[in-house]
């Protein structure tokens, strides 16, 4: 009896040309919520600026977790084929940027989100409606 392969999920499927900034922000989205992020706040760029299309803010529980949800991020968007992914602030885990050109993430630390406030600097952009989710 031969075994067959089970479907990739759509988080682990090859990135195709038409992967664009929706695609790659539901993506970024589905791995913060596995992750356990918290407070989870997207918002969008369009209009605003031209640095990203959408930007994330999350924040993790401890240094650690902070650590391992950018890792993650950062794995499953190499998974998918996005080429140039930048982290920075990896070493001390307070804050890390990951730049995925259209989708820029900040995972903080709860008390450094407060200290920074990115959320109320970007108030004159609107959050942006998640995408939904789908599992299979």
């Amino acid at each position: 009896m031969a075994l067959s392969a089970a479907a990739p999920s759509p988080a682990a499927a090859p990135v195709s040309e038409a992967f664009d900034a929706e695609e790659m922000l539901a993506l970024v989205l589905a791995r913060l919520d596995d992750d356990k992020a918290e407070d989870i706040v997207p918002i969008e760029l369009r209009g605003k600026t031209t640095i990203a299309d959408y930007m994330v803010v999350a924040s993790g529980r401890s240094q650690r977790h902070v650590g391992a949800i950018a890792d993650h991020l950062v794995e499953a968007l190499k998974e998918r084929g996005v080429k140039g992914v930048r982290v920075e602030g990896m070493p001390a885990c307070d804050w890390v940027l990951i730049d995925a050109s259209d989708v820029i993430v900040h995972v903080f630390q709860p008390e450094v989100r407060g200290f920074y406030n990115i959320e109320k600097m970007w108030s004159g952009a609107l959050p942006a409606a998640a995408p939904k989710l789908t599992r299979g």
